[in-house]
């Protein structure tokens, strides 16, 4: 058992094989020759700003030291690996900022041994072009350039020429980001959604070993955008609007409210709708360019409206304590309110702004410090909507209750 375990040790250093490794390199693929069977690596280096080189290390079969290493680069020109690289001793051998090719290094000791490693270079480098193809009010469209460098080996015995497959893919970006339509799978996108402010375009390209590039350009934006607020959408009637641009990159304005005013300034203030109905408010704009947006929003008027309560509670606790229609548009009110003996206890007639602050009966008589006494009151009203609405009649008069 023992000398078999000696067999197996003596025999380890004989099974070790040398091999050939590239340090730094992005990916690997290998050779398909034509005419010869061996399978040889190309070691993949994504370039740096153009300029990377490549670096193969050999390592020794083992055996007795010091190793010659013996390097070569294949001639393309006639065939065959006789351009010398360089030539060292020892364990390992390195050979650094290679040229793109094909590689040999011979290996050899001093007691007869020899073997050879093969490898060929490929310093990848990507290209990408991004660029302003066309640019209007509307949209903005892109120009993208994407290739690979395409890399040639050779058949050692034939010095048939070999093209090693690649392909690419892209992908479109901006900062600050904006859309860009389908952005890794049109090389030339346009966007009719073109960014409002300046940005950054930049096209990526990839290939499929990895490596990268980009390129990029500044874009100064032209495109404007309409945009306003309103301070509320719905209400009675008059309905007061406060209507504030936040429009981008406007010189011009014109502003329609639906009720046949318009405006030209940036910001028109405060409008007031009367009518009752639905109004859709534009603002058209124009920039220096003459680019042209627009914008709208819809306002609705309240039709008008009127519900009587049938009591109230005047005692100042904050809680009901007037008499007062519920009421919504309405552009005219007229109120009589009599005790059971048939006198007149208060009278309101009003419109405009003094009916909008009107607060209505707070219980006493005629406006004056004495109190009604609680009990069934007796109700006339009379009004008329902002939609020309009448509210009179049987239906408006009644009975409310005032209690303390």
């Amino acid at each position: 058992m023992l000398r078999y375990l000696a067999l197996i040790i003596i025999m380890l250093p004989f099974a070790v094989q040398a091999q050939i490794t590239a340090p730094g390199s992005h990916a690997v693929r290998y050779t398909s020759y034509p005419a010869t069977t061996r399978q040889d690596p190309i070691f993949i280096f994504c370039a740096v700003n153009g300029s990377e080189t490549g670096t193969l290390e050999a390592a020794s079969p083992g055996g007795t030291a010091p190793f010659a290493f013996t390097w070569t680069r294949y001639n393309q020109s006639g065939g065959g690996y006789n351009i010398p690289v360089k030539s060292e001793s020892g364990l390992t051998s390195t050979a650094a900022g290679l040229a793109e090719g094909g590689y040999r290094v011979r290996i050899t000791d001093g007691g007869g041994y020899s073997t050879e490693l093969y490898a060929w270079v490929n310093i990848d480098i990507p290209v990408a072009g991004a660029a302003l193809l066309h640019n209007t009010c509307d949209y903005v469209a892109l120009d993208g350039t994407k290739a690979v460098d395409p890399f040639t080996y050779y058949d050692p015995l034939t010095n048939v020429s070999r093209l090693l497959p690649n392909g690419v893919k892209h992908l479109w970006s901006s900062s600050p980001a904006s859309a860009i339509p389908y952005p890794d799978l049109e090389i030339d996108p346009i966007t009719f959604s073109p960014p409002l402010t300046d940005v950054r375009y930049t096209l990526q390209v990839t290939d499929s070993f990895g490596c990268s590039t980009s390129a990029s350009f500044d874009y100064t934006s032209i495109h404007i955008k309409a945009e306003f607020t309103a301070d509320q959408n719905e209400g009675e009637s008059p309905l007061e609007i406060t209507f504030t641009d936040k429009s981008v990159r406007a010189s011009k304005y014109l502003w329609r409210f639906g009720d046949d005013s318009v405006s030209t300034l940036k910001d028109p203030g405060t409008h007031t709708y009367y009518i009752p109905g639905e109004y859709t408010v534009s603002l058209v704009i124009e920039s220096e360019l003459t680019c042209r947006d627009s914008a709208t929003v819809k306002i609705k008027v309240l039709p008008s409206a009127m519900q009587i309560p049938n009591v109230f509670t005047p005692n100042d606790d904050g809680l009901n304590d007037y008499f007062v229609p519920d009421k919504k548009s309405i552009r005219f009110l007229n109120l009589q309110i009599f005790a059971k003996s048939g006198h007149r206890v208060y009278y309101y007639q009003g419109d405009g702004d003094d009916l909008q602050n009107w607060l209505g009966w707070d219980g006493r008589i005629n406006y004056s410090e004495r109190k009604a006494e609680p009990g069934a009151y007796y109700y006339v009203l009379r009004a008329e909507g902002y939609d020309d609405v009448e509210y009179k009649g049987r239906e408006f008069r009644g009975t409310v209750y005032l209690y303390r």
